[in-house]
C-alpha cells in the first residue's frame, strides 16, 4: 500500500474502512480507540495506516481513556479521532462533555449496533440517535452526521473534521452496522480537490490572548500547547481567560457561548437531500441505512402512481427544524423508517407541530426495515384520508 494519505482512485471497501481513508484525508494524525464490533475495523485500518503517513496509533485500554486521550492529542496540535459503537459510546460520554466545555476540535464515530447492553454486537441499529444528542450532562449543542453509504462514510467524515475545527467541538459521525460492513464502490479525488479546514489560531500578541473569547462568528482561535500562549484548559465553568469562575454570571456566559456557536451557524452545519417533493402528497424521512430503504420504496411506490417524496437527513444534529416545519403544512403525512422504537421520530413530530400526521416505521434492531413496510404504512396514510 503507498505511504500516502490520500489514495486517489477508486476502491472497493466496507464502510468503516472507508471511514478512515476520510479521517486520513481530512488530516487526522491521531486515533485513540479500543476494538468493539461493528467498528473494528476502522481501527484496524487506522493502525496499518497512520505509521504510513507519520500519525499515531494507540490501543487504549476503554474508551473513556480513548476520549481523554484525544482531547490531550487535539490539545497538542493534532486532528484527532476514535471509533466504537454503543457499549463504547456511552463510556465517552462524560469526556464527551469535557471536549464540549474545552471547545476541543475531535472526531467520534459510532457504528450503531442493536442495544441495549451488549445487546446485538454483528447486527444493526439505529437506537444511539438520543444519546448522541443528550448522552452528556449540562446542556450544549451537538453535530452529528449519517452516512448512508461507504461513500458517504469517506465523505462525512472529511466533512465531521471540518466542522470540528470550524467550530471548536467534538463532532459525531453516526453510522451503522449495516453502513459500516457493506462493501461498494469508493470514489477517492485528488488530494487538491478534497476541502479541508485548518482550525484558526490566535494571531494577537500573547499577553492579549483570551482563549475562550468568540470571535464575530461566535467561535474562539484556538492556541494549542507549544504555541507561545498561555492557556489553561478545564471541565470547571470558566471565564474567557479559561480559568475557573464559579459564578452564575460565568456559567451563563459560557452555555451560551458554546450553543450561539452552533445556532447562528445553523444554516452552514444543516445538510439535507430531497427528493420529488414538488408533487408529494407523503413524504418519507430518513437517515443512515433505512435512507436505503425508504427510497427503494419511493421508487416502488412512485411505479404504483404514489405522490411519494424523500428527505434524506445527512445532518441530524442540529435537526433541519424550520425545513420540516414548512414541509409539514403543505403535506399529507410525515414517515420515519428508522431501526428503533422512536427516537428521530420524536423530534420529527415536535417540528411538524401538528401541521401533518407522523408516522414511525420502526423495530428494535437486528435487520434493516423493509421497503414493503413502509410502503404499507403510506397505505394505511390513504385509508386514513378517505
Amino acid at each position: 500500500m503507498a505511504s500516502k494519505a490520500v489514495l486517489t482512485g477508486t476502491h472497493f471497501m466496507n464502510g468503516d474502512e472507508a471511514c478512515a481513508e476520510g479521517a486520513l484525508a481530512a488530516g487526522c494524525r491521531f486515533f485513540a480507540g479500543y476494538p468493539i464490533t461493528p467498528a473494528t475495523e476502522v481501527a484496524e485500518r487506522m493502525s496499518r495506516r497512520l505509521p504510513q503517513v507519520g500519525g499515531m496509533y494507540i490501543q487504549m485500554e476503554d474508551e473513556i481513556a480513548s476520549m481523554a486521550a484525544l482531547l490531550g492529542a487535539s490539545w497538542g496540535g493534532k486532528k484527532a479521532m476514535t471509533s466504537t459503537s454503543g457499549p463504547g459510546f456511552s463510556l465517552m460520554m462524560e469526556n464527551l462533555g469535557l471536549g464540549i466545555i474545552t471547545e476541543t476540535p475531535c472526531v467520534v464515530c459510532n457504528v450503531q449496533r442493536g442495544g441495549p447492553s451488549t445487546g446485538l454486537p454483528t447486527l444493526v441499529g439505529q437506537a444511539d440517535m438520543m444519546q448522541a444528542r443528550w448522552g452528556s450532562h449540562g446542556h450544549y449543542e451537538i453535530i452529528a452526521l449519517c452516512p448512508s453509504s461507504p461513500q458517504e462514510m469517506f465523505d462525512f467524515t472529511i466533512r465531521a473534521f471540518n466542522l470540528s475545527e470550524r467550530f471548536r467541538l467534538p463532532v459525531l459521525v453516526m453510522a451503522d452496522e449495516v453502513v459500516g460492513h457493506m462493501n461498494e464502490r469508493v470514489l477517492i479525488p485528488e488530494e487538491g480537490a478534497i476541502e479541508v479546514v485548518e482550525r484558526k489560531r490566535p494571531t494577537c500578541a500573547p499577553g492579549q490572548f483570551l482563549p475562550y473569547r468568540p470571535e464575530a462568528d461566535g467561535v474562539a482561535p484556538m492556541a494549542c500547547f507549544g504555541d507561545g500562549y498561555r492557556i489553561h484548559v478545564t471541565g470547571l465553568t470558566h471565564g474567557e481567560n479559561g480559568y475557573p469562575a464559579m459564578e452564575d454570571r460565568a456559567q451563563e456566559r459560557m452555555v451560551n457561548s458554546l450553543v450561539n456557536k452552533i445556532k447562528m451557524n445553523r444554516d452552514a452545519i444543516i445538510s439535507y437531500e430531497t427528493e420529488y417533493l414538488d408533487d408529494a402528497e407523503v413524504v418519507l424521512v430518513a437517515y443512515g441505512i433505512s435512507v436505503r430503504s425508504a427510497r427503494r420504496a419511493l421508487r416502488m411506490g412512485r411505479d404504483r402512481g404514489l405522490r411519494l417524496g424523500l428527505v434524506k437527513l445527512n445532518t441530524v444534529w442540529p435537526f433541519p427544524e424550520e425545513f420540516i416545519r414548512g414541509l409539514a403544512g403543505r403535506v399529507r403525512a410525515l414517515i420515519m423508517p428508522e431501526i428503533n422504537l422512536g427516537q428521530m421520530v420524536l423530534e420529527l413530530e415536535r417540528c411538524a407541530g401538528g401541521r401533518c400526521p407522523v408516522r414511525l416505521v420502526g423495530h428494535a434492531g437486528g435487520s434493516i426495515i423493509r421497503p414493503g413496510v413502509i410502503l404499507s404504512a403510506v397505505e394505511d396514510i390513504r385509508k386514513e384520508a378517505v
